[in-house]
């Protein structure tokens, strides 16, 4: 009777949680990282990026250029986006070779550079012809996939546990950077 038993109950039933918990235990280290990563290239290169965007955007050339983007069609619009990609990504094969033959820092100007330049210049194309690129079909789905995978990167433990650490330390940045501010001021107006 109690084999019978057995028999009837079958398998024990399947956690559908466990192998995500798995997943995620492997996982969370690497996207730890990779959140380290994205938010120090986020705090370091992208502010003075946008700045100089920003102020390169003022300028009646930059302004026409832009003008002369957008009267584009949505390929050439594209052609115009790739070709920063194409010409600046040798930067680092060449920036890797300096480094190599003992020129470390000719190495990270050219790279860093390099970056700024390539990242400056897509940004800033990507901004004027965003529109018309989301009109190409293989342009939007990866541009929707690769979004997808940072959200979803976004939504996890680890991630969310860099991005209250970033806000903690930025946090307590600003606050010693009043009171340093504060501080000078009052040397000032003791000086007078």
């Amino acid at each position: 009777m109690a084999s019978d038993r057995r028999k009837n109950r079958g398998p024990p039933p399947i956690d559908p949680h466990k192998p995500r918990r798995r997943a995620n235990r492997v996982l969370s280290p690497v996207v730890a990282v990779f959140a380290a990563i994205y938010f120090l290239i986020d705090a370091l290169f992208l502010p003075p990026i946008h700045w100089v965007a920003e102020r390169l955007g003022r300028f009646r050339l930059f302004a026409r250029l832009g003008d002369w983007i957008r009267s584009r069609g949505p390929y050439q619009t594209l052609a115009l986006f790739l070709v920063p990609l194409i010409l600046l990504e040798p930067v680092k094969p060449v920036a890797a070779y300096l480094m190599a033959s003992k020129r470390f820092t000719h190495g990270v100007i050219v790279l860093v550079v390099g970056e700024i330049l390539k990242i400056t210049i897509v940004e800033r194309l990507f901004h004027i012809g965003r529109a018309k690129l989301m009109t190409i079909p293989a342009f939007a789905w990866a541009y929707n996939f690769v979004m997808r995978w940072l959200d979803y990167l976004k939504s996890l433990p680890a991630w969310q546990a860099v991005v209250r650490r970033v806000n903690a330390i930025k946090a307590t940045a600003r606050a010693v950077w009043r009171r340093m501010r504060a501080r000078f001021r009052l040397m000032l107006r003791g000086a007078r």
